[in-house]
């Protein structure tokens, strides 16, 4: 077995978290990732108004008796977006882990605190790191440029951004971004970190709620199968490489671009549809560098169950015996 800080301080078996994923983070997969004995996220905003993540919560519940956590992430909308609705979803919910990103989520942890939650905070950079520290937070994630989603906007890869973000904290870290297996849990807690998220493996998953078509897609693919879109929206996000995302991305390098001149071509509903429906280039996807290291789709329990033990082989094998 695997011990660190974030097994000790969630209660979980495996250093290992499936992050929250807009579309993806539902109860079969965040239950079946549970019942591997890793953490995983329900995404809230995926399972809709915060009465339908009411629902969602008790049908995981139905499914596992391990801990798992909700996703909350925060952003601007011109449409005001019930979050303290959300909040209390989760806290009636008997939630006692969440995942924040986007925005700062201090005006929600003295309530998360009473009730016994604890947050960790999605961040991609050291600084912003250290702020989420100062304000409270009990658990950091953080972020590479390998990551799918939004790696923000300082283009620093894991090798450097974990240890820097380690040099700078006290609470636990973990490694987010390229990562999809043992070496990369090994090299985590060495950059040290005290566990990884993974979002892209898990997609690659028997239980990830979505087309066959996607999984095949994720394990035909290399390491060079993504593009980073709205780099000139200083909005970097990481995709999945096909033909809507190629098309956006020579939008953008023709100058100028507005995202007025994308918004068809990146609309979630498109994105929706592959997810759903298989169509591979009917939308924008995301997927993260680490296709390159994914040649299967296991069950989770096969999954957490490979990386811990070929990590505790690594660490035994042949770390040990670099030793002189």
């Amino acid at each position: 077995m695997l011990k660190t800080r974030f097994t000790e301080m969630f209660g979980v078996a495996a250093p290992i978290t499936c992050g929250g994923m807009t579309r993806v983070g539902k109860a079969e997969l965040i239950a079946a990732v549970a019942n591997a004995g890793a953490l995983g996220f329900i995404t809230a905003h995926s399972a809709g108004k915060p009465e339908d993540l009411a629902k969602e919560l008790k049908r995981c519940h139905e499914m596992t008796d391990k801990p798992f956590g909700v996703n909350l992430t925060i952003l601007p909308s011109i449409t005001p977006i019930p979050y303290d609705e959300y909040r209390e979803a989760i806290i009636e919910g008997g939630i006692k882990i969440v995942e924040t990103a986007g925005n700062n989520p201090q005006p929600h942890l003295p309530r998360f605190k009473e009730a016994g939650v604890k947050v960790i905070h999605k961040c991609t950079s050291v600084r912003h790191a250290v702020k989420a520290q100062a304000v409270g937070v009990d658990c950091v994630s953080i972020d590479g440029l390998e990551c799918a989603g939004h790696p923000g906007e300082d283009d620093v890869g894991g090798l450097i951004l974990f240890p820097a973000t380690a040099d700078k904290l006290t609470i636990p870290i973990i490694a987010s971004g390229g990562m999809a297996d043992a070496r990369g849990l090994v090299a985590a807690l060495a950059l040290g970190c005290d566990g990884i998220n993974m979002g892209t493996r898990f997609m690659a998953t028997k239980e990830a709620p979505i087309h066959e078509n996607v999984k095949k897609q994720i394990v035909a693919n290399d390491e060079r199968a993504t593009n980073l879109i709205f780099r000139t929206m200083h909005n970097t996000a990481r995709v999945a490489k096909n033909a809507i995302s190629d098309e956006v991305v020579a939008i953008e390098r023709r100058g100028n671009a507005k995202f007025e001149d994308v918004k068809e071509l990146v609309a979630g509903t498109r994105g929706g549809s592959v997810l759903d429906k298989g169509e591979m280039d009917y939308g924008i996807w995301s997927a993260g560098q680490t296709q390159g290291l994914i040649h299967d789709i296991p069950s989770c329990a096969e999954l957490v169950a490979r990386i811990v033990t070929e990590a505790e082989s690594i660490i035994r094998n042949r770390l040990d015996k670099a030793l002189v």
